[in-house]
């Protein structure tokens, strides 16, 4: 049985010099990043990205912890000039 691994990844939607859309997307456990035009594109792009560097850097998966769960993540709507104990919007997946 192959040992299973996760990585973070995080995508953005921001917008190019031309005023295009472009979707950023940045493995944080390993400090890679890529982008497309959907965020299928930066997935797959980001995914070649992955392989490729852990092929050339076997040793790069210590710096993935082996898990048997996807790890959790979270959001937190952050509001400009209001109390902190106002801050209730929150999301996990």
């Amino acid at each position: 049985m192959e040992d299973k691994y996760f990585v973070n990844l995080v995508i953005n939607k921001e917008k190019l010099s031309d005023g295009s859309d472009i979707f950023v997307v940045q493995c944080t456990n390993l400090g890679i990043t890529s982008q497309g035009k959907t965020t299928e594109e930066a997935i797959e792009m980001v995914r070649e990205a992955i392989e490729l560097y852990l092929e050339e850097c076997p040793d790069a998966y210590e710096e993935l912890q082996l898990q048997k769960e996807p790890p959790m993540f979270s959001f937190m709507e952050v509001i400009k000039n209001v109390k902190t104990s106002d801050i209730v919007r929150e999301g996990f997946s």
